[in-house]
């Protein structure tokens, strides 16, 4: 079974960097592992407008995008 971790929306940093919207992983808890570091490392690198965080939708992963800072 394939699990995603899918970034919600990509805000104009995410844009700029050219990062991925989506990443594919096998395992489940690699996937929510990566999800939440990745998360975690575009709260902590962006401009901070945006705040990410994770949240799971069947058997994936989405970094959700919300106004404010993390």
């Amino acid at each position: 079974m394939e699990y995603h971790v899918v970034v919600e929306r990509l805000c104009r940093c995410a844009r700029r960097k050219d990062m991925p919207q989506i990443k594919t992983f096998d395992d489940r808890e690699n996937a929510m592992r990566v999800a939440r570091a990745w998360a975690q490392e575009l709260n902590e690198s962006f401009c901070g407008q945006h705040a990410f965080n994770v949240v799971e939708v069947d058997d994936n992963f989405v970094i959700a995008v919300g106004e404010g800072s993390y």
